[in-house]
């Protein structure tokens, strides 16, 4: 393991389909860099997650020119990382829309570092054919290796395995010199699970591991599309799971807390969402205001996102792998 100035929409009307914040809060008058940012160009997901903080209450996808124009901005600002969520990013359009974007950043933005994070249910190797030398890391999101617990939390569709699919895209990885890392979420249903064996024979990059957390409107509260509280661990239950994992080089463990303040997230309007008060307070969009004005109701601890290691070996030119 290893360690443009704003042009004026085209398409007018799509602008005011995006709720606003009643009020928003300037935390801080120095805007920070948007070094690593998480952009959820999409709400919109084929599974069906019970503690899922990224719900799908809205369709809406940017038109792909809107969308490269608000990554141009966002590399002018200093964003060195860009990694591309949801929902599910390979719902739109087949995986070719995130493969379009996936090949601007790295071709025409020349960022160090490209990544996505997927269920993976949805990605075919005619993908990896197409766009796989312009990504650094896909990060496929895996809670269980036993497939009644994934049953249990939502991830799977149909009679697809999750688990068997996991392995074959670890392959296809290793095929086309994209960088392997897993995300799991530490709930309920999974947090007295051992995954040492299962993780180390994956050998991923990075092992991202959360804590299941509450997001107000989003997987908790009555305006919320899931209830998520069921999946709640406290923080003795995840310090217990983490200890029984602490040999695995690869772990890179996120309680609550880091989580909170310590990424910058664009949702499908290119707002950054702040989520300092346990909700998802959106800004103005960046494509409306520019990165510097909207960045700065982030609520984003840029001391944090370093504490946690956010930055890290994030361009696979500079990771020393055996492909």
């Amino acid at each position: 393991c290893w360690s443009l100035v704003p042009l004026p929409l085209s398409l007018p009307g799509w602008r005011d389909s995006a709720p606003r914040p009643q009020r928003e809060q300037e935390w801080d008058d120095t805007a920070p860099t948007p070094t690593s940012v998480n952009y959820h160009f999409t709400r919109r997901c084929n599974y069906k997650c019970g503690f899922c903080f990224h719900t799908a209450k809205t369709s809406f996808v940017l038109p792909l020119e809107e969308a490269k124009r608000g990554l141009a901005m966002l590399k002018e600002a200093g964003m060195e990382k860009i990694n591309f969520s949801g929902g599910e990013p390979f719902i739109q359009d087949r995986g070719e829309f995130v493969g379009e974007l996936v090949q601007f950043c790295k071709q025409e933005l020349e960022l160090p570092s490209v990544s996505i994070v997927s269920n993976g249910s949805l990605i075919r190797k005619q993908w990896f054919q197409k766009y796989g030398e312009y990504l650094d890391i896909l990060a496929i999101s895996c809670d269980s290796f036993d497939e009644d617990v994934n049953v249990l939390i939502g991830r799977r569709q149909g009679k697809k395995n999750h688990v068997e699919n996991l392995h074959k895209l670890r392959q296809w990885c290793r095929e086309y010199a994209v960088a392997f890392k897993i995300n799991s979420v530490i709930n309920r249903f999974n947090v007295e699970e051992d995954m040492n064996e299962q993780i180390k024979a994956l050998n991923p990059v990075r092992w991202k591991v959360f804590q299941c957390l509450l997001i107000e409107g989003e997987n908790s509260g009555e305006d919320a599309l899931r209830e998520a509280e069921k999946f709640v661990i406290s923080d003795e239950d995840f310090d217990r799971f983490l200890d029984r994992h602490k040999d695995v080089s690869c772990l890179v463990p996120e309680s609550n807390q880091k989580m909170r303040d310590s990424y910058l997230i664009l949702d499908e309007y290119m707002r950054f969402l702040n989520c300092r008060n346990g909700r998802k307070e959106p800004s103005k969009s960046i494509l409306d205001v520019g990165v510097e004005a909207a960045i700065k109701f982030s609520g984003f601890d840029e001391k944090m996102f370093l504490k946690r290691g956010g930055k890290y070996v994030w361009s696979k030119a500079d990771m020393k792998l055996d492909w």
